[in-house]
């Protein structure tokens, strides 16, 4: 088929991200980069077509792409491993980009993160939030930290994810894989039903609104551990945006129930190798001390967030991003423009390689 040929070309050449559509050449993402295959020909209606056709895509979910016009889907080729599809309508023709997800679950030391983050995954209760941009490795972290859980704990563990990504399979836990769309309607109606199965570990593919953040905030109360993503820059945006997504006269409650539960945020930004060979993430893990959880409290110390990652590096193993930039520089993984232009403060940045603190 087709498109699976183009899926199959794409991930050989180490594609991120594979987008196709009608009428054009297929488009890979390298290193952070779109390249155009212009060995290959244009797609056509009746390739994509095919695909939709194809047996190991759901007849409910092309039904719901074509009445919706848009829809997310799980896809697996044999051989190659699976992907994260959104297809869609452009200018009335469709079109799709493909998340490609290798069939084994990465550990933390072939995704080049820190090991506290194992730490983290391994707490009985709490919140813990993977945050970044699109395509910044979230869900990546967060298979990794279920399949860290999943080998070293008997657990019941329950994911709602859209779609699923990653497949897990029994090993000392059970996990029970959940498709918003598909197996429930909603993240928070998922939660809900997560509540009535016996849960440990609950994994919310993303915390999207106000009814799944609540939901959520409650599952934690209850005494287990709840982790999912936001799309935030860093923790001290992370807490803002929880905060500000209630009303002013249920926001001290929020804080109140913030405070009490998270116990980590996971940021994550990805950076251009120096040697050109794939990507490298930068992280600011931030563990909620007694600092972080006053800040949380009070509006006008929400600053301390940051100063609490900074200064309890040796205590809790948290860093910042700037903290995470110089040690990828000074190991030779990124290169000094890369490293400043993700900085949190580049002049600042630039001093510190120079020595001047």
């Amino acid at each position: 088929m087709r498109v699976d040929d183009i899926l199959k070309k794409g991930t050989l050449k180490g594609a991120s991200d594979i987008h196709i559509k009608v009428g054009s050449k297929p488009f890979f993402r390298i290193n952070g980069e779109m390249i155009r295959d212009d060995e290959d020909e244009p797609l056509s209606e009746a390739d994509f077509n095919e695909f939709l056709s194809n047996e190991k895509v759901d007849d409910f979910l092309v039904e719901k792409f074509k009445k919706e016009r848009q829809v997310d889907i799980g896809y697996g080729l044999s051989g190659v491993g699976r992907f994260r599809v959104n297809m869609l309508y452009q200018r009335g023709t469709p079109a799709a980009i493909f998340r490609f997800i290798p069939f084994d679950i990465p550990d933390l030391d072939s995704l080049n993160l820190p090991k506290v983050i194992e730490t983290i995954a391994l707490k009985p209760r709490g919140l813990v939030l993977v945050t970044g941009v699109t395509g910044s490795g979230k869900s990546t972290t967060l298979a990794s930290m279920v399949d860290i859980i999943n080998k070293k704990r008997k657990k019941n563990i329950i994911t709602i994810e859209d779609p699923i990504e990653y497949l897990h399979k029994d090993i000392n836990s059970s996990i029970i894989q959940r498709q918003v769309g598909y197996d429930v309607l909603t993240f928070a109606d998922g939660l809900r039903g997560a509540l009535r199965e016996d849960p440990d570990v609950i994994l919310v593919g993303e915390m999207r609104d106000r009814e799944t953040i609540s939901t959520a905030l409650e599952a934690v109360e209850t005494g287990h551990l709840v982790m999912s993503t936001l799309h935030t820059k860093d923790a001290t945006e992370t807490i803002n945006r929880i905060i500000a997504a209630f009303p002013l006269n249920e926001q001290r409650q929020v804080r109140l129930q913030l405070s009490a539960t998270i116990e980590a945020v996971i940021s994550q930004r990805l950076l251009k190798r120096k040697d050109g060979n794939g990507m490298v993430p930068a992280v600011e893990i931030m563990i909620a001390s007694e600092l972080v959880r006053d800040a949380i409290l009070d509006a006008e110390k929400i600053h301390n967030i940051k100063r609490s990652i900074e200064i309890n590096r040796e205590i809790y193993g948290t860093q910042s991003f700037d903290q995470s930039l110089m040690e990828l520089y000074k190991n030779g993984l990124v290169s000094f423009e890369e490293a400043k232009e993700y900085s949190s403060n580049p002049n600042d940045f630039a001093l510190k390689v120079r020595g001047i603190g």
